[in-house]
């Protein structure tokens, strides 16, 4: 059974799933019903907003010591190979996870301590978008064997006018594998403007 976790709350991923060694790391989101008013009255649609999940392989500093360790929907492979985005969704639409990124946990270079997780509207300035028109935010992490989720953290918070997240992160403790529900808004209006603090 998953468990369910809080912002701030860190949870061990591999000392309690013995033989852990790939994950896959889902993020969510739905967005939100807008109401505007029409020519015939008051009219509910919902945003087309592209929402882009990336992961940043970060050294014991927390810097991200190579450019190309910036996973995202313009790079979708870590130069060692050991942490995969499987695509681009550019609407939100739909059940289950929007996008997905696999970790293999076995490869992860041993100069890398974390891998931040972070979502960031695509065009937000142009579009006028921010998280306070999405609604249904998640993370979760899988155990891609036999499809078992592991830990889901639900973004409740209020994150009207932020254009990015930083929802979670993966990192090492004491030779084994962690999990940290970080939930935090941030104004990037890009994934390259995040990755800029953590250089």
């Amino acid at each position: 059974m998953a468990i369910s976790l809080v912002k701030g709350q860190k949870v061990d991923l591999t000392k309690g799933n013995a033989g852990l060694t790939r994950i896959t790391v889902g993020l969510g989101w739905d967005p939100a019903e807008i109401e505007s008013k029409g020519f015939f009255g008051k009219k509910k649609s919902k945003a087309n907003i592209d929402c882009d999940a990336s992961a940043l392989l970060l050294d014991g500093s927390g810097k991200l010591t190579k450019e190309k360790n910036l996973v995202c929907f313009h790079n979708l492979k870590s130069p060692c190979g050991s942490v995969v985005h499987t695509g681009d969704n550019l609407t939100g639409e739909g059940d289950g996870d929007d996008e997905q990124i696999n970790i293999d946990l076995q490869r992860v270079p041993a100069d890398v301590e974390r891998v931040l997780m972070a979502v960031n509207i695509y065009d937000c300035e142009n579009r006028k978008q921010d998280f306070g028109m999405i609604k249904s935010a998640y993370i979760r992490v899988l155990n891609p064997a036999n499809n078992t989720e592991l830990i889901r953290f639900n973004l409740t918070d209020s994150y009207a006018g932020m254009t990015a997240l930083v929802v979670g992160e993966i990192y090492r403790h004491n030779g084994e594998w962690k999990f940290n529900a970080i939930g935090e808004g941030a104004h990037a209006a890009h994934i390259n403007i995040l990755a800029r603090r953590y250089t």
